[in-house]
């Protein structure tokens, strides 16, 4: 039998609950749906880090935040840079792999490989090495029928405005992501090679642009749920705030929502649509049975929860991410769902075990191949992770689940939310000041400072936690060490 293929299918700011699979009876997602029916699905999978940059360097390394020293997208937080010992197309093409990426990679500088052999780039609007432009944005001009750029609809890159995509529906960029991908598999890749191929999709991170057909399919659905808003989120009321076209937070009429929610689902249920097709070449290419295919989320969106909107934070529609494997046909008989908590950097030493390689030793996350085939559980009681500064300091958070309960800590207001994920999943009743849970909360909070103070950077002293309120932002040296190599 060849070395099985790798596809890693990866869609931007995608909430786990957003996928027919994942029990969401409105959003239409058919192929993905069969696709989780062919593999396993992780129930309780989670971003270490709920933003872009971040979560995309623990993805391509297996490495935690505070080993790939970015903490986030915020106060003293550097781009992703380079000069890693160690990256997933890295050491697949170390181990004779064709590699490629296409579409957001979010690297810096733009045009940096980090282990792929080639990258054919969407970047939406970040232009920031000198001379840069995306391969998609030349594609665009080169194929628009009209004096229109990508951006002519008016809504930005992080809004929660929403409407329908302003040009052909072939020029939007989850088409072009499809396009290249195949491409790819039909004429640029070396057929003596096994391949890794990831596809990375620039939506359904905002603008909420899906095509017409789309966007109507859910702008006149009133199932669509509507935004869960906690007791406790009254804090993100804040007017000012709200009126700002891509404001973080502040409550928006239920007109606007649903029109978000809309956009939102629409451009999910066009990348299912694209992804049909990927899928479709695979198997009548007689490759389908023996390419491994991963699909995920970098974080999730909040899409008006509790009064917020983007990512960032610790909530589950920031930070609860979808994620399912399909193995190659001859790993045999697999569980079609996995409970136990796992997280982005796992999926490098899965992808390395399941073709038989080496993990290296940089890796901190584990090979889920184990809980996939029903042998053992990994030994992971919960998971870990965390977000510097970004759009206020109050909302800078550390956060601890295991898919049951859930421990958020704001360290620049030194204030603790407690969840009951079992009983309430869209965290409704935060129970850090019910008498009944203050021991459950002290037990959580035991879990964080175990981890944190082993970093000695002050958040800690004494077995406690420290209110970073006035303190220097949190930065890793592992950034600083990693850049100056």
């Amino acid at each position: 039998m060849n070395q099985p293929n790798v596809v890693l299918i990866m869609t931007d700011q995608q909430r786990w609950d957003a996928l027919g699979c994942y029990g969401n009876e409105v959003i239409e997602t058919p192929n993905l749906d069969w696709l989780a029916s062919q593999g396993t699905i992780f129930e309780n999978a989670y971003t270490p880090s709920p933003s872009c940059v971040p979560a995309r360097a623990s993805l391509l390394t297996g490495m935690d935040p505070w080993n790939t020293g970015i903490l986030g997208m915020g106060m003293g937080q550097g781009p992703m840079g380079v000069n890693f010992s160690h990256t997933l197309p890295g050491e697949l093409a170390n181990a004779g792999y064709h590699t490629q990426g296409i579409g957001k990679m979010h690297f810096d500088p733009q045009r940096s490989l980090n282990g792929f052999h080639q990258t054919v780039l969407d970047e939406s609007g970040r232009e920031f090495d000198p001379g840069f432009r995306s391969d998609y944005k030349q594609w665009f001009d080169k194929h628009k029928t009209g004096d229109y750029g990508i951006t002519d609809h008016g809504i930005g890159w992080n809004s929660w405005m929403a409407r329908p995509y302003h040009a052909p529906e072939f020029l939007h960029p989850t088409n072009w992501t499809i396009n290249e991908s195949i491409h790819f598999l039909e004429q640029r890749r070396d057929p003596s090679k096994p391949f890794f191929l990831k596809t990375s999709f620039a939506r359904p991170h905002s603008p909420y642009d899906a095509p017409a057909y789309y966007f109507d399919l859910y702008a006149n659905n009133d199932a669509i749920p509507k935004a869960k808003v906690g007791s406790w989120a009254s804090r993100h009321d804040v007017k000012e705030e709200a009126m700002n076209p891509d404001a973080w937070r502040g409550v928006r009429s239920e007109r606007d929502i649903h029109r978000a929610r809309a956009g939102y689902y629409g451009s999910i249920h066009h990348i299912d649509h694209q992804i049909g097709r990927l899928l479709t070449y695979l198997k009548e290419k007689n490759l389908f049975d023996n390419t491994m295919i991963i699909f995920l989320s970098d974080h999730g969106d909040m899409l008006g929860d509790h009064n917020m909107w983007r990512k960032t934070y610790a909530y589950e529609g920031s930070a609860h991410i979808p994620l399912m494997i399909k193995l190659p046909r001859q790993a045999g008989a697999i569980e079609k769902s996995v409970s136990e908590p796992v997280l982005l950097q796992d999926i490098m030493p899965t992808i390395l075990e399941t073709l038989s390689l080496e993990v290296p030793e940089s890796v901190d996350g584990q090979s889920l191949l184990s809980l996939m085939k029903g042998e053992q559980t990994n030994g992971r009681e919960y998971v870990h992770g965390e977000h510097s500064t970004c759009y206020a300091e109050e909302q800078e958070m550390q956060y601890l689940t295991d898919g049951s309960m859930k421990y958020i800590w704001f360290p620049r207001i030194g204030e603790e939310q407690l969840f009951n994920l079992d009983d309430d999943p869209y965290e409704l009743v935060d129970l850090s000041e019910v008498d009944e849970a203050q021991v459950t909360l002290r037990e959580w909070r035991k879990r964080l400072v175990h981890i944190l103070e082993k970093r000695d950077k002050g958040l800690t002293e004494n077995g406690e936690l420290v209110c970073q309120q006035g303190r220097p932002f949190l930065t890793s040296p592992h950034y600083q060490a990693r850049i100056e190599r």
